[in-house]
């Protein structure tokens, strides 16, 4: 059976390039491990009686200056051409990854100071850098390789920080930060081994022209010293005697113009199937079904999370960005409210604010942000880990697609409760029955992509079940998922809420998956909550003009079909260039003066009813 590593690779030596450049390279090798052990008495052996011969069927490219066979030369001489190509790019791209990934270990400060050095490296011509470093490492072969090491990293720093910057933003990284694992565990577990073919190849294409380089420095005497030789030194000594025995230099440079081929050759065909198997398409967005309960508060029970004028900060050229502006709700052991409105309203950036994944330079500040009675800013991540549980968008980016999925599930337990990696496995194929996954034990042992997009969510789901959640925030989590599927995820979020009493956050915009599944709408717009109210009374009590604008543009059975669907005239303000007075006043129908100069506060118009808006459907007021 073909392992996943091989089923990539395998592609490589399919397509022709990568066919003949693989037999190109296994040639050079194998003529590198074996010349040494049977021509180097022939390649040492001189006779001066045969100085500068021209071909012959003797010596087939002639004979050097104390009359040594510059074929058997060339082939002894090529273990050591290409150990010492291989050895500058490892080093080279080693000290490379150790740079890149320097910023994502070390303090801000450290990190700027070492991204800025690679900087000014990278703007350096690259041969400026390796003559400048060869002569600081001396003309020696340590010195030559040392050189070609040091020049080559800052290119491979850069190309590791682009790598890394792309799976950082990656949900799984941000999971793995919110439960609390060291930076180094995430770049060692998470980061590394997702840049690591990536890297491979673009080490390999960088022996090819290392291969080059070296030779260069070897023809320029600044390389390989004598008695030991290169293809470089042996070029070299050949262009001395070019007008008698062109072949003398012609061997050397079509030997090191083939080998730095096949290597070039043998990467770009293995960078190309790579990222043909990375390319995916997504599925077509589906639309909602389950149903849920629509229970009464006990509002003598205290919240498991509160939420008290919370707002988001970002810095931007100027001054400061605030896409969450003063966000206050409440949330009870059980409930399930959903916070619904327009791409860009601020649905998102609230979840990752309560979930505590909001980055520096981002600043969150807020009056009150308790969950289960207790400052989250000051909460343990392993609190954070357990008690709350984090289901993203995308299940495919929201795992980590180089580890198998038990594995992944399995690393929870063991962060957080200390398990043993047996019994933490063993707790992940339960989790993995426990939300319905067929034939747990086996699809354990499988990775991400070979999940379904139905199974990868129901898994992200197993994932926050490894502890014991009191709150589940799910942003969006049946987006691009087909009806049937979006049924199966929702019904499985109700079953947890009610078997373990689970308060379920849902980010969505989707009014008709809110009404089946939540008690409580609170609709934001423009960074606020410009309505907080029950769902069984949403489609008969909304009073807000947006909420309205929102329930209108959802088309049901009894809509008209002869006619236009409904829709939101204008678009969300952006958080830089927030209107005066109320956000919505452009787009309402019902905006007058007072709308466009002042901001309403949100306000109580009824039992759990509150509504930011002069102008509501109710205009009964019972109290701040």
């Amino acid at each position: 059976m073909v392992s996943r590593r091989g089923a990539v690779w395998l592609p490589v030596f399919r397509s022709p390039v990568g066919a003949s450049a693989a037999i190109l390279l296994v040639v050079v090798l194998i003529t590198a491990i074996v010349a040494p052990i049977l021509w180097s008495d022939q390649a040492a052996a001189v006779d001066t009686a045969a100085i500068q011969r021209a071909p012959s069927a003797k010596h087939l490219l002639g004979t050097d200056g104390l009359g040594r066979d510059i074929l058997y030369r060339l082939l002894v001489a090529t273990r050591l051409t290409v150990e010492l190509a291989v050895l500058a790019t490892l080093v080279g791209t080693a000290l490379g990854i150790a740079l890149g990934t320097a910023p994502s270990v070390l303090g801000r400060r450290a990190g700027t100071v070492v991204t800025a050095i690679v900087n000014i490296a990278v703007a350096f011509p690259g041969l400026l850098l390796i003559l400048f470093f060869a002569v600081v490492f001396g003309v020696t072969t340590q010195g030559a390789v040392l050189a070609l090491a040091v020049a080559m990293a800052p290119f491979y720093a850069r190309l590791t920080q682009t790598l890394a910057a792309a799976v950082a933003g990656k949900d799984f990284v941000a999971a793995a930060l919110a439960s609390g694992v060291s930076r180094i565990r995430i770049l060692t577990r998470h980061i590394l081994p997702n840049i690591g073919e990536q890297l491979v190849v673009n080490a390999m294409i960088g022996v090819g022209g290392t291969l080059l380089t070296f030779a260069g420095l070897s023809f320029l005497g600044i390389g390989i010293q004598p008695p030991d030789y290169d293809w470089g030194r042996i070029l070299n000594e050949g262009v001395a005697s070019i007008y008698v025995n062109p072949a003398a230099a012609l061997g050397p440079a079509m030997l090191v113009v083939l080998a730095g081929l096949s290597f070039n050759l043998f990467g770009e065909a293995a960078a190309q199937v790579i990222s043909g198997e990375r390319t995916s398409s997504r599925r077509g967005v589906g639309r909602p079904s389950p149903t849920a309960r629509d229970d009464e508060h006990d509002d003598t029970v205290e919240p498991i999370l509160h939420v008290r004028d919370l707002r988001v900060s970002h810095p931007v050229r100027g001054g400061w960005t605030s896409p969450v502006r003063g966000v206050s709700f409440s949330l009870r052991r059980g409930e399930a409210a959903a916070i619904v409105g327009e791409s860009g309203s601020g649905k998102s950036q609230t979840a990752l604010a309560i979930a505590q994944l909001i980055e520096r330079p981002g600043l969150v500040t807020a009056e009150a942000l308790t969950f289960g009675g207790l400052p989250l800013a000051q909460a343990p991540g392993r609190v954070l880990g357990t008690s709350l549980a984090m289901v993203f968008q995308d299940p495919m980016t929201s795992m980590n697609p180089t580890m198998k999925v038990g594995r992944q599930l399995a690393e929870v337990a063991e962060h957080h409760q200390g398990m043993s990696r047996t019994r933490a496995l063993a707790k992940a194929v339960d989790r993995l029955q426990s939300v319905r996954i067929p034939s747990a034990a086996r699809r354990a042992h499988q990775y991400p992509h070979e999940f379904s997009g139905g199974m990868r969510q129901r898994a992200m789901i197993a994932m926050g079940l490894m502890g014991t959640p009191k709150l589940i925030i799910a942003d969006e989590p049946t987006t691009a998922l087909d009806v049937t599927v979006q049924s199966q995820v929702l019904r499985l979020l109700a079953d947890v809420r009610e078997t373990a009493a689970t308060a379920v956050l849902l980010i969505s915009h989707d009014i008709a998956v809110v009404r089946r599944f939540c008690d409580r709408v609170l609709v934001m717009y423009a960074g606020r909550i410009v309505e907080d109210i029950r769902v069984r009374d949403l489609v008969t009590e909304a009073s807000h003009p947006y909420t309205r604008a929102l329930l209108a543009s959802v088309p049901d059975m009894s809509t008209d079909r002869t006619q236009p669907l409904a829709s939101i005239p204008g678009r969300p303000p952006h958080p830089d260039e927030l209107p005066p007075g109320c956000a919505f006043a452009p787009r309402c129908p019902a905006a007058d003066e007072r709308c466009r100069t002042d901001d309403p506060a949100l306000v109580h118009l009824g039992e759990r009813h509150r509504v930011a808006c002069w102008h509501p459907r109710t205009l009964e007021r019972t109290g701040e």
